[in-house]
């Protein structure tokens, strides 16, 4: 502890959720800054090594986990566990991904979880279904806090642009492992066909379309170059922060074609940005913001919920005053959890 305050250590430190979980009126959490990795690009963090623990635990009080471990094997954690047990450092994991969008085998995550879960000090989830299933399989019961806003506040609450042709998009992106794109595709054409005065707007990586990437679709290639003139397909690179919000501006619906998942960051931008959201029944999403869900093989029901979500819907859009309140209350609830774990009290 220094000076009354937690001094936390966040993996990954530099993601918009943990940025947004933390808040200037709760100053008795003191962010400690991650350790750069020596390589560049991605790597996992050097704080995930149980011989960086040994060497730097003086520095923190809490090390608490989010994204990032899927390269470490159970035993590299189990290791790294018993690094922050011999050196009196707590250890919390945030239960983001009880099925892990990156991956079609679950497995290798599943034993991953199989070793944090039942060993760190405290569990965080984002939505009481998500809690449950912790419950159920671990016999552990996560502290629910919602996930914080992830725009920046000035683009909260700012009214969307009014347009004569509805826009619903559904960005590809790199095609990660739980994206059913191409079924969904085929039954969104179908139903923007049936709705008059909108259009399908389909955005993709460049590198998605390339023959050597790891998860290149001929099958989707083909389509989308069949579909050009009926869909607007756009090709591009990644979008930054401030594209990617100008990206949602330009939506009356975000479409989210996840095939498996648990939460999604997406939804939440969206509801900062006040877009719709259309998504398959994955995962605990329901739980985590108001969004129309629908079977994505089912014309007929997709038709009828974008009929509804470009119709508006309560709780589809956030204002200033709610992220700013929720915020609060998100930065309270880690500050009681670290000072309960770390020895200064509840």
């Amino acid at each position: 502890m220094d000076e009354g305050r937690v001094r936390v250590l966040h993996v990954p430190g530099g993601h918009g959720y943990v940025a947004n979980i933390q808040d200037e009126r709760v100053p008795e959490v003191l962010v400690v800054p991650e350790p750069r990795a020596a390589t560049p690009g991605w790597a996992p963090s050097p704080a995930l090594d149980a011989a960086w623990v040994e060497a730097n635990a003086a520095a923190f009080d809490v090390l608490h986990l989010h994204f990032g471990f899927e390269s470490r094997t159970p035993d590299q954690l189990r290791e790294w566990l018993a690094a922050l047990r011999r050196t009196g450092r707590a250890p919390v994991l945030t239960v983001h991904d009880l099925q892990n969008p990156h991956l079609d085998d679950q497995r290798p995550h599943e034993a991953l979880l199989d070793v944090l879960v039942p060993e760190v000090d405290a569990l965080v989830t984002l939505t009481p279904g998500a809690a449950d299933e912790v419950e159920r399989r671990w016999g552990r019961r996560p502290v629910v806090v919602a996930h914080p806003h992830l725009a920046p506040p000035a683009e909260i609450g700012v009214p969307r642009p009014r347009r004569e042709e509805a826009v619903v998009g559904l960005h590809l992106k790199s095609l990660r492992a739980n994206l059913r794109a191409l079924p969904a595709l085929r039954t969104l054409t179908a139903a923007v066909d049936r709705l008059p005065g909108t259009r399908l707007r389909v955005d993709v990586h460049a590198e998605a379309l390339a023959d050597g990437f790891v998860r290149h679709d001929p099958d989707l290639l083909r389509w989308l170059r069949a579909a050009e003139g009926r869909v607007d397909v756009r090709v591009h690179d990644r979008f930054d922060d401030d594209e990617l919000i100008a990206y949602l501006r330009e939506l009356d619906v975000s479409v989210l074609a996840y095939g498996h998942g648990t939460h999604s960051g997406w939804l939440e931008l969206c509801h900062d940005l006040g877009v719709p959201v259309l998504a398959a029944r994955t995962g605990h999403l329901h739980q985590q913001r108001a969004l129309v869900q629908v079977d994505l093989d089912d014309e007929e029901d997709v038709v009828d919920g974008l009929r509804r979500a470009l119709a508006g819907f309560e709780g589809a859009a956030a204002t200033r005053e709610e992220r700013a309140a929720e915020r609060l209350r998100v930065a309270e609830a880690h500050r009681d959890l670290y000072r309960r774990i770390a020895g200064g009290g509840a």
